[in-house]
């Protein structure tokens, strides 16, 4: 069984909502560890949640990547083991240099909160392999700074690497090329706007984001 490591910081609120994804969802063991650890090591998979770390203070994610358990995300992404942040997280690893670019408030400067259909842009990653090829999905996305920005030089290098993963259909908040979700250039750091954790049963009006959990725990057995 895989252990999945979700990171609580103060004022997440989708900690409980991936721990319950991967438990009840997945059916693999999953721990809330505090923003205070220092040691990751004993997990396979670090999961940073969405929420307002810290209020959101300064910028989303900015104090945050000050944490104490910062310092070990980035030593078990060092290691090549998958990190997956999610709305929040994704700001939060833009913060910590995990990610480049950075996260500002939506064009239309107002908070959304609805089911949103993307693209997968590369399934050939550790995140997205159990989909196909430029699948059609659907996954909710709940933000008030969604709209993704970077150079045009980090574009252009996102694009050579193929580090985007997931991109908008009908582009909600202004992010550049669309885009809803980033690997880091070594594929084991994924950052991305929308909720997979909220589309793992039908329940949930969709179980499309399940996959992007059940490819970690395919891209795991090939390890092992």
């Amino acid at each position: 069984m895989m252990k999945f490591a979700v990171v609580s910081f103060p004022g997440s609120n989708c900690d409980e909502d991936l721990y319950y994804a991967i438990t009840d969802g997945l059916h693999e063991a999953a721990t809330v560890v505090p923003h205070t650890t220092t040691d990751l090591s004993d997990f396979d998979v670090v999961l940073i949640p969405g929420g307002f770390s810290y209020g959101d203070y300064l910028r989303s994610g900015a104090i945050a990547k000050f944490a104490p358990v910062m310092p070990a995300v980035k030593d078990f992404a060092n290691t090549g083991k998958p990190v997956l942040g999610i709305c929040n997280g994704f700001q939060i690893l833009t913060e910590a240099g995990l990610l480049p670019g950075t996260l500002q408030h939506n064009q239309q400067m107002q908070f959304i909160c609805e089911p949103e259909p993307l693209q997968v842009e590369n399934n050939q990653t550790m995140f997205t392999s159990a989909f196909q090829d430029q699948q059609r999905i659907t996954l909710p996305i709940a933000h008030g700074e969604g709209n993704y920005y970077c150079d045009e030089a980090t574009l252009a290098s996102l694009r050579e690497n193929h580090q985007i993963a997931f991109t908008y259909r009908r582009n909600p908040n202004g992010s550049v090329s669309d885009i809803a979700g980033i690997t880091n250039q070594a594929g084991n750091v994924l950052g991305m706007m929308p909720h997979p954790e909220r589309a793992v049963e039908d329940i949930q009006g969709g179980t499309d984001g399940l996959l992007v959990f059940k490819s970690l725990v395919q891209a795991h057995l090939r390890t092992v």
